[in-house]
């Protein structure tokens, strides 16, 4: 069973390594190279490093907003616990497809953290679910700011699977709070009593969930400025609100589990996002392979720094154990 297992894994990420390198290869031989590695070498090194800093300063944000999350539904994780087990889903992100993959090790930890399993569940598929919308959110910023970028219809399109996604997301969660558990057998009864538990203890604390979301909010639009940075770096200079509405739609595509870490999907999509404003696809692309690079530096950064606290806490309480008198 585990050899099949294993056979399934290592097939899937050929599937997504050939992915990547397939769009990538088709990006290359379409796109003028000369142009293409013309802009890369634009990148000032400073800019890059300055990006990779912010990169990795954002997502302390983001580990604070994921901690508020999973402790609302009950994990109980402090603030290393969580720095800890979010920081190892950024390295995951590197090498698992989309960032989906990191989110698994990351609730993969936290479960051996924390107190309530299910809650940690379901906080670490909210707080998903709140990038999600911030990304919605920040994408039809952009649209509203750029009174030509959508025409009437496309704009109702674009609201509708807003609401459509807001209707279905307070529809699961009144299902899973009034669903009679009666019927079911004893062990899904507990686990959908713990799950009960935390969709009512976020629903206690509405300010909480609030404050999580502005701080996805913030996340997002620090990327779009980030990708601003690299993108001018590069030669490209688009307006800001352009950029708010092609970035989040492009980063939505890499969740699709077809390429490794959305590599190749997300350039060709936002290549094709900012051609109607004028952005020349060879330089999109650079900025976009630039981008790619900074996540695959601060992903590696961050799994060192993942380690480095599990040593610190696991000396902790070593240390802690050993104060501890024993009985005679």
């Amino acid at each position: 069973m585990s050899t099949t297992n294993e056979k399934r894994s290592w097939r899937g990420a050929a599937i997504r390594i050939g992915g990547s390198a397939l769009i990538l290869a088709l990006l290359l031989w379409l796109l003028p190279t000369d142009k293409l590695w013309a802009a890369i070498r634009r990148m000032p090194p400073s800019v890059f490093a300055l990006v990779v800093a912010s990169f990795l300063a954002t997502h302390v944000v983001g580990t604070i907003k994921w901690r508020v999350m999973v402790n609302l539904a009950g994990a109980g994780l402090n603030y290393a616990q969580a720095a800890q087990c979010y920081f190892a889903g950024l390295f995951g992100n590197v090498f698992l497809p989309s960032v989906v993959g990191g989110d698994l090790i990351r609730a993969g930890l936290a479960l051996k953290m924390g107190r309530n399993r299910a809650g940690t569940l379901f906080g670490s598929l909210l707080d998903r679910m709140l990038d999600v919308a911030a990304l919605g959110a920040v994408a039809g910023m952009g649209a509203l700011l750029l009174p030509g970028a959508l025409d009437e219809q496309s704009r109702r399109v674009f609201w509708a699977l807003a609401a459509l996604f807001a209707v279905g997301a307070v529809g699961g969660g009144l299902t899973l709070a009034f669903f009679p558990a009666r019927r079911l057998p004893f062990k899904v009864r507990r686990k959908l009593a713990k799950l009960r538990h935390a969709i009512r203890s976020m629903a206690r604390q509405p300010h909480r969930v609030a404050l999580a979301f502005v701080l996805a909010m913030t996340m997002q639009l620090s990327f779009v400025l980030m990708n601003v940075e690299l993108a001018e770096a590069c030669g490209l200079d688009l307006p800001v609100p352009v950029w708010f509405f092609a970035w989040p739609i492009a980063k939505l595509s890499a969740l699709l589990p077809v390429s490794q870490g959305g590599i190749g999907v997300r350039e060709a999509a936002l290549a094709a996002l900012l051609l109607p404003f004028g952005a020349p696809p060879a330089v999109t692309v650079a900025a976009g392979l630039i981008w790619e690079v900074v996540i695959i530096v601060s992903g590696l950064m961050s799994g060192l720094a993942s380690l480095l606290l599990a040593r610190i806490t696991g000396s902790r309480r070593s240390a802690a154990g050993s104060s501890v008198p024993s009985e005679t």
